[in-house]
């Protein structure tokens, strides 16, 4: 069975740009794509659970997504389950040989974008594989060629990474630049000691520092994103810590902040930390 790629369903639409996105990184990389849609997702209002309209319900939901896997240019298929929502999840990666989890990012007239960083940091939490947010905007000219890591300065201990992300980062056409943002503007990092933490479990090779971009900016967020845009990045790669996921999360975290509001991909990485 070929590694897949889960595009998850449950929480809100399948967005056409994510599933396209999904199924052309899937193409360039020879895996599958699953769209796993977990039916009892804990939002159910009361009394509304197994009523006859609420069946009814599930079943055409079930039946259109089963439409969105015919004719795609890649395998792909359908899983649903009953089981509650991480629990699903996790049995779906290990079942599916899953290499990353997709979810797409709503627009701004459709539902808040916080809902996706919520479901990532559920899902990073698990540190079942790494995350991959796509927003509307996403372009489709795959594999990305232009990555952009953003760093905290702090070494990095990731968990281990599957074969197809590691080839995303280490491929022979992916050109990885790094972005240090301080949060105080008097910080005076130096840039070796910066590079020296990027190990990646020896995920990449050694990063020339004219790769390195050290900027300081009011705003972390700002900054990073605004590399982004002189480096022409076609995906953003951040590295999700768990302090910084659960003591942070409702401080707005800086992975959370990017999740929400990167105009290109992010793909974040669980650290083990």
């Amino acid at each position: 069975m070929e590694a897949s790629f889960i595009v998850l369903t449950d929480f809100f639409t399948v967005y056409p740009q994510a599933l396209a996105y999904t199924t052309s990184l899937a193409a360039a990389q020879q895996a599958r794509v699953v769209l796993l849609h977990v039916c009892h997702n804990g939002l159910h209002g009361p009394g509304e659970k197994g009523s006859p309209r609420t069946e009814w319900n599930k079943r055409q939901k079930q039946r259109e997504l089963a439409r969105l896997t015919t004719n795609r240019p890649v395998p792909t298929e359908l899983v649903v389950s009953e089981d509650v929502f991480t629990e699903a999840v996790g049995q779906t990666v290990r079942a599916q040989q899953g290499q990353l989890l997709v979810l797409g990012q709503p627009g701004a007239a459709e539902q808040p974008v916080e809902i996706v960083a919520d479901v990532a940091q559920l899902l990073l939490e698990q540190a079942l594989c790494p995350v991959l947010v796509v927003p509307p905007t996403a372009s489709e000219g795959l594999p990305p060629r232009r990555l952009l890591l953003a760093v905290d300065g702090e070494p990095l201990d990731l968990h281990p990474l599957p074969a197809l992300v590691h080839q995303l980062l280490a491929g022979p056409q992916a050109a990885l630049q790094v972005v240090y943002i301080p949060e105080s503007a008097t910080d005076r990092p130096d840039p070796v000691a910066v590079l020296n933490t990027i190990r990646l479990n020896g995920v990449v090779p050694a990063i020339p520092l004219s790769r390195l971009h050290l900027h300081h900016a009011p705003d972390v967020v700002a900054g990073i994103l605004a590399e982004a845009v002189r480096q022409q990045a076609d995906m953003l790669v951040v590295v999700a810590r768990q302090r910084s996921l659960i003591s942070s999360f409702f401080h707005r975290s800086i992975t959370a902040r990017l999740l929400e509001q990167s105009p290109i991909p992010v793909l974040a990485l669980p650290a083990r930390d």
